[in-house]
């Protein structure tokens, strides 16, 4: 399988910045708490990045933007119909605030079809009603099966569904880019 690189390392940071100054500019601090919550693995990490990101802008300092972070494993609606090969990896959530009264943006590297964000939303809710939620994604590949919009989006990249996303970030893969990859190594 042949990859094409689609964001480097400097380009990933620049859109990361650019969804923070959106975040602030749409959430201005007179209109109530803002939070974030990652989906686990890659839209915790890139929330924590993006927390960072947003107190700085705000001028605050980070442990006062809450993150939180999700697993969406029992939530999923395709839970059952996966091979036993490629059932999730199960990790804990972590919401140690109050969700009430306050923004919670929903964090995930990419947005395909919807059913992630509905079973992120779904466990949100089993923690708490917040005031409002967002959507901010890394990527939006399209192809949506549920009626899903987001806030705020790194990048619109067009696919075909037989096409794969990759996400690779410091943390987990060791580089930070993003790349595009069809089956049998066609381009």
């Amino acid at each position: 399988m042949q990859e094409k690189s689609v964001l480097d390392s400097g380009d990933l940071a620049r859109t990361l910045k650019r969804i923070a100054h959106e975040i602030v500019e749409k959430n201005p601090p007179a209109e109530g708490d803002i939070a974030l919550v990652g989906i686990h693995t890659r839209g915790a990490i890139i929330a924590n990045r993006l927390r960072d990101l947003v107190a700085g802008i705000r001028g605050v300092e980070p442990a006062e933007v809450p993150l939180g972070d999700l697993d969406i494993s029992f939530y999923r609606d395709d839970i059952d119909s996966r091979a036993a090969d490629q059932q999730p990896v199960v990790h804990s959530s972590h919401l140690d605030f109050d969700l009430r009264d306050r923004t919670i943006i929903v964090v995930d590297d990419v947005l395909y079809t919807g059913r992630t964000v509905r079973a992120a939303i779904e466990a949100l809710f089993d923690y708490g009603r917040p005031a409002r939620v967002q959507l901010a994604v890394l990527i939006d590949r399209g192809h949506r099966e549920l009626p899903w919009r987001p806030d705020y989006v790194g990048k619109n990249l067009p696919t075909a569904r037989e096409e794969r996303v990759h996400v690779r970030l410091t943390e987990t893969d060791g580089v930070d880019e993003v790349a595009i990859s069809r089956p049998g190594g066609e381009r």
